[in-house]
């Protein structure tokens, strides 16, 4: 198993609307690790470390339209970079 860490830019309509819990509802449910935080910008860092295709599917479920998972806002573009793994623990929202 190779655990990867992806940082994802998502924009849209994503502050304000519950896309924060959302997405750590469905990230905690995949077994993953990070966190979710508004950016002054407007958009939402999202910090996932976990197994590849489990982190694939969370990137999946953010960029889904429309949301078969109910996700709120609206997403228009999602960015990834990924990196090391650094050791999160649980996932939070910032």
């Amino acid at each position: 198993m190779t655990t990867i860490r992806v940082t994802a830019f998502v924009h849209g309509r994503v502050q304000g609307v519950g896309f924060r819990w959302w997405t750590r509802s469905q990230a905690l449910g995949l077994g993953l690790n990070g966190h979710a935080a508004n950016l002054v910008d407007g958009r939402v860092e999202v910090v996932a470390e976990g197994e590849r295709a489990v982190v694939a599917k969370l990137l999946q479920l953010l960029e889904e339209e429309p949301s078969s998972a109910g996700r709120p806002g609206r997403v228009d573009t999602v960015v990834t970079l990924e990196s090391d793994p650094r050791g999160e623990r649980g996932f939070h929202t910032r």
